[in-house]
């Protein structure tokens, strides 16, 4: 496949449901306090943060209305972190497996009805393509587990699981490329399904979609896979996004390196150096190019016995390109196969740069060596990831209305709802882009008068066309669109019709 469909796909979000799939749960839902059709809402706003790491994702869902309660996270240098930035907060430094639901919201000094959801990223490297893959049988897979332990003690409205895109394809025995023969079969995807045994034991419906930080206007090409739990039978989704590797009529152009970078204040910059040898091959490199430019005789060389190695082997030696997005920046950017050096200078992203490209602010501070910081970096969720799963659940907790039974409306109420889908607030919680609406009205603004009603014509089938190519959740499996999900994705839509 060549590489404009490559960026086609990762512009396109991919989509599971597991868990208990049933009728919506309308009797806890109201009970819970949110979902109230006279916007008399009272929902929980604060969550549980397990797993923290630097709280890239708690910055990110903070942005979007919430409040973090508390946190739980192992490593030592990630909680100095957390306490340095954040002295007031409540840190628990533990193993999670050394803590039950109950005494976490003791120590957190708050309610189990005042938790709107849990959120957490579980270590990946067990699910991660790049290492042994070892699933569940890795300590560090099984404290998925624990997660979802915790999740089932409190029971939530929602909860919010990060985790590698590997977790998608992983299976729970892995036999390596080299030990699989043709008699050797891999369940690939039975992690996935272990999951959904688990989430439908816990009561809850499971949205999982592998989604792109680029697509959300981070400066960074990460791909993530989101699981959105739901405890009453909703099935939140993530937006399209508001960005694209091109811009259109629809989206942005994918944030640039450059432009992540512009205005940052690092005179001194501080950073791992590359070794001398390594020093070597990247001196002969341009912007934008890898080890596949270096000249032939040397390119066995560089990669040692990774040169016959399959793959494509993209991250050795490779120097980045201000004008497109960064490639994901790893936990350490000077080793061999996860090189992240600087454009046009002889050294990796700083660590300010490495925060810049995670959008942190520029006053947070990551205490430890040069190695921990980059650590706590590389592992974090993008700040603008974390919002856009926070304005999901924003919408389900302060926005829902019950529809159950309601028919789809007559073809009068569809006008009404496409009239609706005119509104700039509708379009800023579907693309995640408040100036959306505002594009949209000055391209036609623009248009000579007799051009109106045939670029009217266009804009209709584009809605239609969005909506079917890119949000899956409003179109039923013969492609028409489901108006029952689409009301209860729009309150507003809703009492209009």
């Amino acid at each position: 496949r060549d590489a404009r469909h490559a960026g086609r796909d990762m512009h396109r979000n991919r989509f599971h449901i597991l868990g208990r799939c049933q009728a919506l749960n309308a009797t806890e839902t109201l009970a819970s306090g949110y979902g109230r059709a006279d916007g008399a809402s009272d929902a929980p706003h604060k969550f549980l943060s397990l797993f923290s790491g630097a709280m890239g994702l708690d910055l990110g869902l903070e942005a979007a209305g919430f409040e973090v309660a508390g946190c739980l996270e192992l490593d030592r240098k990630a909680c100095a972190t957390i306490r340095a930035n954040r002295p007031e907060l409540p840190v628990v430094s533990d193993d999670i497996r050394n803590w039950t639901g109950a005494e976490l919201l003791e120590r957190f000094g708050i309610r189990a009805d005042a938790v709107a959801f849990i959120a957490g990223g579980p270590p990946c490297p067990s699910f991660s393509t790049a290492g042994k893959r070892q699933s569940f049988h890795d300590p560090r897979g099984q404290v998925m587990f624990d997660f979802l332990r915790i999740v089932s003690e409190i029971r939530p409205p929602f909860f919010v699981m990060e985790n590698v895109r590997g977790i998608l394809s992983a299976a729970l025995d892995h036999v390596p490329l080299a030990g699989r023969g043709a008699k050797v079969s891999v369940a690939k995807g039975s992690v996935l399904r272990r999951l959904h045994e688990r989430f439908a034991d816990m009561g809850y419906t499971v949205t999982v979609e592998l989604v792109n930080a680029a697509n959300y206007g981070t400066p960074q090409k990460r791909e993530r896979v989101v699981f959105l739990g739901s405890r009453d039978g909703l099935q939140p989704t993530m937006p399209p996004g508001a960005y694209a590797p091109e811009a259109s009529l629809f989206c942005r152009k994918w944030r640039s390196l450059g432009e992540a970078l512009d205005g940052l204040d690092d005179p001194v910059p501080e950073f791992i150096p590359f070794s001398k040898s390594r020093e070597r091959f990247l001196a002969l490199l341009k912007e934008g190019e890898n080890w596949r430019s270096l000249p032939e005789k040397l390119q066995a060389e560089a990669l040692g016995g990774a040169y016959r190695s399959s793959g494509g082997r993209v991250g050795f030696f490779r120097r980045l390109r201000f004008d497109e997005p960064s490639p994901t920046v790893p936990t350490s950017p000077v080793q061999k196969s996860t090189c992240i050096c600087h454009p046009t200078e002889l050294r990796p992203l700083s660590v300010k740069e490495y925060a810049r490209v995670q959008q942190f602010p520029d006053d947070w501070r990551f205490v430890g060596s040069l190695a921990d910081r980059y650590r706590q970096i590389g592992n974090a969720v993008p700040l603008g990831l974390g919002y856009a799963i926070g304005t999901v659940l924003r919408r389900f907790l302060f926005n829902y209305e019950i529809l159950e039974g309601r028919k789809a409306p007559t073809r009068a109420g569809q006008d009404k709802v496409f009239r609706e889908l005119a509104g700039q607030a509708f379009w800023e919680e579907l693309t995640g882009d408040p100036e959306f609406y505002l594009r949209i009205i000055a391209a036609m603004q623009a248009k000579p008068a007799e051009h109106k009603r045939a670029f009217r014509e266009e804009w209709g089938k584009a809605i239609n066309r969005f909506l079917r190519e890119f949000t899956v959740d409003f179109c039923r499996p013969d492609g028409a669109i489901d108006w029952d999900r689409l009301l209860r994705y729009n309150s507003g839509v809703s009492k209009t019709v």
